[in-house]
């Protein structure tokens, strides 16, 4: 059996979770999601715990059961306590700031962008740290808004200048002279 797939995934006080066979809607204090998984998976909701089976040993199903267990366990965590993906802004003159709900970034382009966000997720700017954080309930969500905010201004190989995950390693090239910045 999937290691991750037997795992059962609590369910925390204030997240209601309703399962109805391969439907499963999720309610909490910072939203609401619904999903609906493969009919090969047994999802079950006993004692507040949601429990994730399968029905035989067939690759597909073993594959499905890891993966269904985790997606739940992601709705539950992100209504209950919400994702936050963290961007860092490099770059001399590059800044970003908000304009009421509208992200705008002034990355060295012609025109500041403006970024529009999508139901479901919020943008917050620190702007002495120089950071943007894109939040939200849904997990897939936040994930592909940052990486689109970050496709603005990817981060270059020889300065480092651009959009980049906090924490992301930039692989750096020498410029024309040879010589390499560490």
């Amino acid at each position: 059996m999937s290691r991750i797939g037997r795992l059962p995934v609590a369910v925390p006080a204030g997240v209601q979770v309703d399962v109805k066979g391969s439907n499963v809607h999720v309610k909490g204090p910072k939203g609401e999601l619904s999903r609906t998984f493969s009919p090969l998976m047994g999802i079950a909701l006993d004692n507040g715990q949601v429990i994730v089976t399968r029905g035989s040993n067939a690759p597909n199903q073993r594959a499905l059961h890891g993966t269904t267990r985790a997606v739940i366990n992601n709705m539950i965590f992100g209504v209950h306590k919400g994702f936050e993906n963290v961007l860092e802004i490099d770059g001399v003159g590059y800044r970003a700031e908000m304009d009421g709900k509208t992200l705008v970034l002034y990355l060295g382009y012609s025109h500041p962008v403006r970024v529009e966000p999508p139901a479901g997720i919020t943008f917050d700017v620190d702007l002495k740290a120089r950071q943007v954080k894109v939040q939200g309930h849904d997990k897939e969500q936040v994930g592909q808004t940052a990486s689109d905010v970050r496709k603005i201004r990817p981060p270059e190989p020889y300065k480092g200048k651009g959009l980049h995950y906090l924490g992301e390693r930039i692989r750096r090239k020498a410029g024309k002279s040879g010589k390499a910045k560490v």
